[in-house]
């Protein structure tokens, strides 16, 4: 079984897939962590991408699509994976079914997670940073004791400036706009389900393992 998890920054994305992967034993892929691991082995795609990636300028799709491939033939990817930051728009979307097709593989579901704007700005723009052990806090969800210092090592504590009202509402437009045709493209092969992704992290990923038709859950 092949899924995909789309979601906006802050929607939990991450979390979400790697526990879906994890429960229903599949492979757990992340573009980043093969951009990554690629460039510390030193690949021939690696090399590539970390071109790109000093330039500052984003990897063309097939670098990324032949990382993919790379990392499908690999033995724990036959039962399945779970794809987590990929596909990010509608040309990527159509370059990894067809690169799926030549090996007689697809995409089974696409799971969307829901979550309103209100809430996204809320756990984005509450997030806080150590500047020196880079331990992470959020105002509400998870506040330090002394407001302004680590509970760790008592350093200060500063927002980045990606985490920023502002820019975080750029972040949420920009990927929006990204992902419409995605949910569309979706959901007209049938492929798409819409999962509610606010309230406890615990609840969501039921909602998930149920929509995938893998279990029961609570709403």
């Amino acid at each position: 079984m092949n899924i995909i998890l789309l979601g906006a920054p802050g929607a939990g994305k991450g979390t979400q897939a790697a526990y879906v992967a994890k429960r229903l034993n599949l492979a757990y892929i992340a573009t980043g962590d093969l951009f990554r691991k690629a460039v510390e082995q030193g690949t021939e795609l690696g090399k590539q991408a970390k071109y790109y990636m000093e330039e500052g300028k984003l990897c063309p799709d097939e670098i990324t699509i032949g990382m993919l491939l790379e990392r499908l033939a690999n033995p724990d990817c036959q039962t399945g994976v779970v794809f987590d930051g990929f596909p990010r728009n509608l040309n990527q979307a159509e370059a990894l079914d067809k690169a799926l097709a030549q090996q007689s593989q697809g995409i089974d579901k696409v799971v969307y997670i829901k979550v309103s704007e209100e809430e996204l700005l809320r756990r984005l723009s509450g997030r806080w940073v150590c500047r020196n052990c880079q331990a992470p806090y959020h105002i509400t969800d998870f506040p330090p004791q002394i407001q302004g210092r680590c509970d760790k090592c008592g350093g200060e504590l500063y927002q980045r400036p990606d985490d920023a009202t502002p820019t975080v509402k750029k972040r949420l437009k920009v990927y929006l706009a990204a992902t419409a045709p995605l949910i569309d493209y979706y959901t007209r092969l049938g492929k798409l389900v819409e999962v509610d992704g606010e309230g406890k992290a615990e609840k969501v990923a039921k909602r998930i393992i149920k929509a995938l038709g893998k279990g029961d859950a609570v709403s």
